[in-house]
């Protein structure tokens, strides 16, 4: 049996590891590092032009609530963008989603803080309110609201609360992320113009625009902190031809490298996934230390036009490293959620500005 209990964490290659934490620390509130390493990444040669890169990478969170994010930079060779400006409808993760109690807040504190912010308060099709900036790296994010929140702090936002992507066909894509993924109800499915994307680049043109969420969450250890998690899918509907935004460059270069979903019975899950026609692209076969008390297994499949999404089953995390004090996920009931003192313990990883 195997349980896919939802979205865990976005992934962004970014060329300066330190720069673009600081950054997430300020604005997204991601200052609890479940891991923090440089290390040699041979699970990625596929996607590396088979040559095995060495990167740090930082899986890091906000504890009042929302999905992580892991922080990716190369260190065996320099993170470039793209040659090409990409624009939406482009095929892949194109907008992270952040949560926030109170969008306008957050708007007037991020430009009060001179983050680099695109739109006033726009409305979402669902009559949410939301804005877009961009961090220094100019990968783009979308302030959404949440109001399921795991503890209250100091951070104007909580973390991921999921991400856009841009997909060739709705209905080709649904056939993994709805059926397969879980995120099978639809908060809107709409095809127009919109105005919260009239300053994005391709934000003036048709599209069809549908948001996801899972209709039934399976639960799992870190649901308390995640709360509702959501995957907008974009089509242009134009005689363009999108390109795909990670086209003759590799992972870990500048840009949303990858969506990761936290699951459980990894081995049944291939199964399942492979005759779904959705197999590994690349698996790393049994247990991979991520730091001396990290454990976990890790796979990659594509979506139909080929965005990397991440599988990771958690074996075994800190909760204070420095004391030795760890969580063996593995030995846990699929669908409990972790209890609130030992996610709570967490802050004692927090990295100070």
């Amino acid at each position: 049996m195997y349980t896919i209990h939802g979205i865990q964490h976005l992934g962004a290659g970014v060329p300066n590891h330190a720069a673009a934490w600081k950054w997430y620390r300020q604005f997204i509130g991601l200052d609890i590092p479940f891991f923090n390493d440089e290390a040699a990444a041979p699970l990625m040669d596929i996607y590396t032009n088979n040559k095995t890169i060495t990167k740090r990478a930082a899986m890091v969170t906000n504890l009042q609530g929302g999905c992580a994010m892991e922080v990716v930079s190369p260190t065996s060779f320099k993170a470039t963008d793209a040659k090409v400006k990409h624009q939406l409808g482009d095929l892949g993760i194109f907008i992270g989603m952040i949560k926030a109690p109170d969008v306008k807040k957050a708007h007037d504190y991020y430009k009060q803080h001179k983050a680099n912010v695109i739109s006033s308060i726009e409305k979402m099709p669902n009559g949410w309110d939301t804005f877009y900036v961009k961090d220094p790296q100019g990968l783009l994010f979308q302030v959404v609201p949440g109001d399921k929140w795991f503890t209250t702090g100091k951070h104007i936002t909580g973390g991921i609360a999921g991400c856009s992507i841009g997909v060739s066909d709705i209905e080709k894509a649904k056939t993994l992320y709805s059926d397969i993924m879980g995120y099978d109800k639809v908060v809107y499915d709409k095809t127009d113009t919109f105005s919260d994307w009239k300053n994005i680049n391709g934000g003036t043109g048709k599209y069809r625009r549908v948001l996801l969420t899972q209709g039934k969450p399976s639960g799992g250890g870190f649901t308390k902190l995640s709360g509702d998690t959501y995957i907008e899918l974009v089509q242009e509907i134009s005689d363009r031809t999108p390109v795909k935004i990670y086209a003759d460059r590799i992972w870990g270069d500048i840009g949303f490298v990858h969506l990761g979903f936290d699951v459980r019975g990894m081995k049944d899950l291939g199964v399942a996934l492979d005759k779904a026609g959705f197999g590994f692209t690349c698996d790393t076969k049994d247990v991979l230390s991520m730091g001396e008390n990290t454990k976990v297994h890790c796979t990659y499949i594509e979506d139909p036009d080929g965005t990397w999404i991440e599988l990771i089953e958690v074996y075994k995390i800190p909760i204070i490293e420095k004391l030795g004090l760890f969580l063996n996920v593995e030995k846990r009931p699929a669908t409990q959620p972790l209890p609130n003192w030992m996610l709570k313990a967490l802050k004692f990883s927090r990295v100070k500005d």
